[in-house]
């Protein structure tokens, strides 16, 4: 501590030095001038010219230990505002009070208007000496901004938006934006000025507003609006041409000890600005506590899912956390992330197939995992159709050989990572996570170490091979971009709020549940096509063509969470719903001890033999290797 003060001290010395002298000569010029304006200027009495310069030096002493105790030498005169004004007026009356009571026991005869004036003179040299630095700064700030910065509407009045100008002006060189533009929808606002900004509109005045202030850059800073609000105002941004900037809803949600300043958090818009809904945020403290001390395996760690698990599961400080992926280059990736962010992180990184039961348990053997999350698998439906046995291998016996390990070596609780195509599959991929759940749910049953569960969601955005990286690569190229079918509609959620769900579903497993994942409202896919591309500041249909293209083998236009038979129970996360399990057939584990032959042989007929397991999977022979 003592080490902090002596290096403070050494900073601001030249400064309080600097202010001090300052002072002295202030405190100068105010007494000189006190007593020849109160005589204009002429036929001052030699007496009271005397007496108010007799004892400058004990003046200055009482000026000196006042302004210290308000801190007038140690505050950051960059950031002055009303408060630091306060403190210079209550400094000066305290240093008038003292010196006129000292002044008038010694008999130091000066008139009464005298210390009035001084008083005066005195605040207004200290604005001058304190404030004059932002003064010059702040012209300095908008000279330099109006040659170099971007013309910057600010969306949002608020308190978030005072403090983004104040942050813009305060610190100029970090920023390339210039506020020249403030609107607000509070009608009562409008007129007003913020920060020396007029409010001149509400969000029906951006296109007219942008226009005439040729703006290049709008900054949305209202992190308090729904999403369905923001969507609206992005759609007005869309209308002109320039860059769209958000602060996000996550910044309301921060803890005030956490807040850090809000330019740091704008970001450009994103997948999650174009899910329409609110960002999930779940309570972590149940996830923390599950995870914490723990030895957690995940299967197909360095996948869009499974390294976001990682990264939430490295959060809850476990005792180790085991990477298992096939895919070196995506392995690595998420190890050097890792290993950067939490240096303390005990990680092990291996490279093997869930299909390899020999390597697979090896793994089991050496670490004896606490917790499994198997997120290791095939998922891309049009792929999968054309080679439904690696479908049937990867997804199907991989997990079947992960299931079983977990078992063996009693690990506590396993969870496995399914999909809503599952539900009612119409292509080999969904057909095999049935499969995947179907094992989860058996092997519950027989197993008597470890609680075997399930957790069920639709698209999440951003992910490897997801629609809306193919749709903005298709706009970079200038399009068409392609869609199935105009009716078709899609679940989606942002991978971290996937995956924090995932985790809290794990803390609620007991045992046999499938967990489903509220995804929201559907998504029309032509609606988000057309969402892209004005924000890419183009026109659909006219700059960039959507193009339909029919559906893909396998696909359907409508996703399913549940089947009817299914039902729906809630758990204490209005979220995540669970699925009663359904009656699997004895004869399950012999028939896919079958198909999974069959697959390894290259049946022509293994979509037929998945069929006769999962029942609700019907097969389209007509567009089969289409």
């Amino acid at each position: 501590m003592g080490a902090k003060v002596k290096s403070l001290i050494k900073e601001k010395l030249p400064s309080i030095i600097l202010f001090i002298l300052m002072d002295f000569f202030m405190l100068l010029i105010a007494t000189k001038l006190s007593i020849l304006v109160r005589f204009d200027f002429s036929n001052v009495p030699e007496l009271y010219m005397n007496n108010s310069q007799k004892f400058i030096i004990l003046d200055f002493i009482i000026l000196f230990v006042t302004y210290s105790v308000l801190k007038l030498y140690t505050s950051v005169w960059k950031y002055a505002s009303v408060i630091e004004l306060i403190d210079i007026i209550l400094s000066n009356i305290a240093f008038i009070i003292i010196t006129s009571i000292y002044k008038s026991i010694f008999l130091i005869k000066l008139p009464i208007s005298f210390y009035l004036i001084e008083f005066f003179l005195l605040v207004m040299l200290t604005c001058i000496t304190r404030l004059g630095y932002r003064v010059i700064r702040t012209l300095y700030i908008k000279i330099k901004n109006r040659k170099n910065s971007k013309k910057t509407m600010l969306i949002g009045a608020g308190d978030a938006g005072r403090m983004i100008i104040d942050e813009i002006y305060n610190n100029a060189e970090a920023f390339d934006s210039k506020i020249v533009c403030v609107i607000d929808d509070n009608k009562g606002k409008v007129g007003h000025y913020i920060k020396g900004f007029k409010i001149e509109g509400s969000t029906k005045d951006i296109e007219r507003l942008a226009k005439k202030h040729e703006i290049e850059e709008i900054i949305i800073a209202i992190p308090s609006a729904s999403k369905e609000r923001i969507d609206k105002i992005v759609t007005e941004c869309h209308k002109v041409e320039c860059e769209i900037k958000i602060l996000p809803s996550i910044y309301m949600q921060m803890e005030e000890n956490e807040k850090v300043s809000p330019m740091s958090q704008i970001r450009p818009l994103s997948y999650e600005d174009f899910l329409g809904r609110d960002q999930i945020v779940v309570d972590d403290t149940q996830i923390k506590n599950d995870l914490n001390g723990k030895v957690i395996l995940v299967t197909g760690g360095g996948g869009s899912i499974g390294s976001e698990l990682c990264r939430q599961i490295a959060k809850a400080n476990p005792k180790t956390l085991i990477i298992f992926d096939i895919y070196e280059n995506n392995a690595y990736d998420i190890q050097q992330e890792l290993l950067r962010r939490f240096p303390n992180l005990d990680l092990r990184t291996i490279i093997g197939s869930v299909r390899d039961y020999d390597r697979l348990e090896k793994v089991f053997k050496k670490f004896k995992p606490d917790l499994v999350y198997h997120a290791a698998a095939h998922k891309h439906v049009p792929l999968m159709e054309v080679s439904p046995y690696e479908a049937i291998k990867n997804n199907s016996f991989g997990t079947l050989n992960t299931v079983k390990l977990a078992d063996k070596y009693k690990v506590k609780k396993f969870v496995l990572i399914s999909t809503d195509k599952a539900v009612r599959p119409t292509n080999v991929m969904g057909a095999s996570k049935r499969i995947c759940e179907m094992i989860v749910q058996t092997y519950d049953k027989i197993s008597k170490n470890t609680d075997y569960v399930a957790v069920r969601f639709g698209n999440v955005l951003g992910s490897n091979g997801s629609v809306i990286p193919l749709f903005l690569k298709q706009i970079e190229n200038g399009g068409p971009v392609t869609v199935t079918d105009e009716k078709m509609e899609r679940f989606f959620m942002t991978i971290p709020e996937a995956v924090s769900l995932v985790l809290q579903a794990g803390c609620y497993a007991k045992g046999g549940e499938i967990f489903v994942l509220d995804m929201g409202k559907p998504v029309r896919i032509k609606a988000l096509a057309e969402k892209l591309i004005r924000y890419k500041g183009l026109e659909p249909n006219k700059d960039i063509e959507i193009k339909i293209t029919g559906l893909r083998p396998g696909e359907k236009l409508y996703e399913e969470r549940l089947m009817e038979e299914e039902g729906m129970q809630t758990t204490p996360n209005k979220l995540i719903s669970i699925g009663k399990p359904l009656n699997i057939p004895e004869s399950f584990l012999h028939d896919l001890d079958n198909l999974i032959k069959s697959a390894y042989n290259n049946d022509d007929e293994i979509k037929d033999k998945v069929a006769k397991i999962v029942t609700t999977y019907k097969v389209d022979k007509e567009r089969i290797g289409k």
